[in-house]
């Protein structure tokens, strides 16, 4: 679960993979080794769904898909590195139709969100150098990472998101996991996401986070711990209570997570490899069924991990746990927000206002909020505040703590003041 990145998924006890939204198939093949630079073939027909299945892709239809397995090398320098720039407008909206059919073909929906919620993630709002800070870089691809707990089968997401990437070079892994995250969320009945792109990549491993950043599902004080995974980035109570319900979405599997049954009426027959706990009956909807069913637990078969109860038992958790349960409008809205201040952590934009899409913004450039003006600013005088405003240690990422125009106003009049008083 959790805030985040709960549906970014929790991570398991350290001895054990992570039980979470995920939803491709397990990975038959071992990783090559870093020197290797043939292509790999896959042609699996028996390997299993993932951990924490809650996809209806099989490996099976994945006929010999071939991607490179230099995706995962700990190599000073893959070849697979995408170079610090912009991702290109025109490739991010076909990149975007590619990602909604893979949805319709595969069912991925969960591991899609899943890949996005944990390269973001890692996030430490008390870092502010990038890429030390973590957050949405796309270093989830390198190998390094991926054999983290909590990332347990997602190495099936990049098989399935990997094609994509071949096809539009011009899209940043960052920006890709992030997109498919909103696509599968929407194309899943959810809220439109308001994201925006141009995130630059982290270019070596060593760029990587360190393990740990991700939630556990089950530790000893599970509210204390999703706060203190979640304030680390700097999410707050409603944000971990929203984001915790993207676990409407996916199923567990205990040999993989140690979280589930092996199997329920709900997912005895798929779709995908059939088996695992889901979360919800319908576990390829978005709606707001996850805290009706957390509120209720009337149902067996559904999945309820120590961190799902929490919402219900902590009582700040509990006023929004209980509002999303009777107002599923109440829920998109505050998800959708949730996601988006997600998929932006720690997130490096070139430029610097980022890309928007459909004329679908998310954050806006924050310089422009310190004008006291109702008129839309003109593109000249927000490249003049920009650069003013960057000059004094601001950014459209690190907004300053004070109103800029404000203290010039301020400034001024104090000037003004003495020298009258001198002058006298």
């Amino acid at each position: 679960m959790a805030q985040y990145l709960s549906q970014l998924t929790l991570s398991p006890p350290k001895s054990q993979p992570m039980a979470s939204l995920s939803g491709g198939a397990a990975t038959t093949s071992r990783l090559l080794p870093s020197a290797s630079r043939v292509r790999l073939s896959i042609c699996s027909a028996s390997s299993s769904l993932s951990l924490a299945s809650s996809s209806s892709y099989s490996p099976s239809s994945l006929k010999c898909l071939r991607f490179s397995p230099l995706i995962f090398k700990d190599q000073k320098r893959s070849s697979m590195s995408t170079v610090a720039a912009a991702s290109d407008a025109a490739q991010l909206k076909s990149a975007r139709e590619d990602i909604k059919e893979l949805l319709k073909s595969k069912f991925c929906h969960p591991i899609l969100v899943r890949l996005g919620w944990h390269d973001a993630g890692t996030y430490n709002k008390n870092i502010e150098e990038w890429p030390k800070r973590g957050g949405a870089n796309g270093s989830l691809r390198f190998e390094i990472e991926l054999k983290h707990a909590a990332n347990a089968g997602l190495v099936d997401a990049l098989k399935l998101i990997q094609p994509i990437k071949d096809k539009y070079s011009g899209v940043t892994y960052a920006d890709l996991f992030q997109m498919a995250s909103a696509a599968a969320i929407e194309e899943a009945g959810g809220p439109k996401i308001p994201m925006k792109y141009g995130r630059v990549d982290v270019s070596v491993p060593d760029e990587c986070p360190e393990e740990g950043r991700l939630p556990d599902a089950g530790p000893p004080k599970p509210a204390d711990h999703l706060r203190e995974v979640f304030y680390r980035m700097g999410l707050d109570d409603k944000e971990i209570a929203a984001l915790s319900g993207a676990h409407t979405l996916g199923r567990s599997r205990p040999e993989r997570s140690g979280w589930g049954k092996p199997e329920t009426k709900y997912t005895k027959n798929g779709p995908g490899a059939p088996g695992g706990q889901s979360w919800t009956a319908e576990w390829l909807k978005f709606d707001n069924s996850y805290f009706k069913d957390i509120k209720e637990r009337k149902d067996e078969d559904l999945l309820v991990l120590p961190t799902d109860a929490a919402l219900f038992e902590d009582p700040s958790f509990k006023v929004y746990a209980e509002k999303y349960a009777e107002d599923k409008e109440a829920f998109f809205k505050d998800y959708a927000e949730a996601h988006a201040k997600l998929s932006n952590l720690g997130a490096k934009f070139d430029p610097p206002e980022g890309i928007m899409l459909d004329g679908v913004a998310g954050e806006k450039f924050v310089a422009a909020k310190y004008s006291s003006g109702k008129r839309e600013l003109s593109e000249t005088m927000k490249q003049k505040i920009r650069a003013e405003y960057q000059a004094v240690g601001g950014s459209p990422d690190k907004p300053l703590q004070s109103n800029y125009f404000l203290n010039i106003i301020i400034v001024i009049a104090v000037l003004a003041l003495l020298t009258s008083l001198l002058g006298n």
